[in-house]
C-alpha cells in the first residue's frame, strides 16, 4: 500500500528531490511550499492556524499521514561573533524553529495514529560544533533538533519515529553545473539525502526513533 508523505520546503532543491524519490517509489506525496511552487500546496507555515487547517485537509482527504519530512531552511552568518546580527537570529527563528514547532505540534496526533509513520528533519553539523560567526543559525539548528528529540520521546511507545538528519551543506545539480571544478567533498546530494529519507522505512520505528543519522560523506 503507497503512503501518504508530507513534504515541507517542498519548493526548494532538497524538497523537490524527496518528494520525488517518493513519488517514484509509488507514494502519494503532499508537497507544501510558502511559494506555492508547482505542485505545492501554498500554505504560510509560521500561521499556526494554517498548519491546522493543512494537517486537518489531509485527514480528510487521506485519512491518514505515514511520513512527514520537514525541509524549511534557511542561512545567515557573519564574519565574526560581535557582528551577529540578532535581526538574523529573528529570521532563522522563524524558518528553521517556528514552522518546525507549528507543523510537528498538528501532525504529531496524525503520526502517533499512524501504523509506520516517521518525522524527520535535516540539521546540521554545526549545531554540535558552531562557530563564531554562525552563531544564530548553529544555535536555531540545535534547537530545532532538541524540539525534534522531544517529538520522538512523544512517539516512543507509537508506531512513528521522528528522526534528526545531518549534514554538513547539501548540494544539487544546478550547483554543481554552475561551479564545475568545485569538488563538493563535504556536501550531501539531495539525491543522497532523498534516499536516506525513504530508507528511514527500512528499519522498524523503535531502531531509528531519537537517532541522529549522519550523512556527511
Amino acid at each position: 500500500m503507497s503512503r501518504v508523505i508530507v513534504v515541507t520546503g517542498a519548493g526548494g532543491p532538497a524538497g523537490r528531490a524527496v518528494a520525488g524519490k517518493f513519488a517514484e517509489l509509488g507514494d502519494t506525496v503532499i508537497g507544501v511550499d510558502k511559494s506555492g511552487a508547482e505542485g505545492c500546496l501554498a500554505v504560510d507555515l509560521l500561521d499556526r492556524d494554517a498548519v491546522r487547517g493543512l494537517a486537518g485537509r489531509v485527514r480528510a482527504e487521506h485519512g491518514r499521514v505515514d511520513g512527514v519530512v520537514h525541509l524549511v531552511g534557511g542561512w545567515r552568518g557573519s564574519k565574526t561573533f560581535a557582528d551577529t546580527s540578532l535581526d538574523d537570529w529573528d529570521l532563522l527563528h522563524d524558518l528553521l524553529i517556528r514552522t518546525l514547532q507549528n507543523v510537528s505540534l498538528e501532525f504529531e496526533p496524525l503520526l502517533r495514529a499512524s501504523g509506520n509513520g516517521r518525522f524527520a528533519i535535516v540539521s546540521a553539523r554545526a549545531a554540535q560544533k558552531p562557530t563564531q560567526g554562525g552563531a544564530a543559525y548553529a544555535a536555531a539548528k540545535a534547537a530545532a533538533e532538541a524540539w525534534t528529540l522531544s517529538l520522538a520521546d512523544a512517539l516512543k511507545d507509537t508506531s512513528s519515529a521522528a528522526v534528526v538528519l545531518v549534514v554538513n551543506a547539501l548540494v544539487h545539480d544546478e550547483m554543481k553545473a554552475a561551479n564545475p571544478d568545485k569538488p563538493y567533498r563535504s556536501f550531501t546530494d539531495v539525491k543522497d539525502l532523498a534516499a536516506a529519507v525513504a530508507g528511514l522505512w527500512d528499519e522498524e520505528p523503535a531502531a531509528v526513533n531519537g537517532r541522529r543519522i549522519d550523512l556527511t560523506p
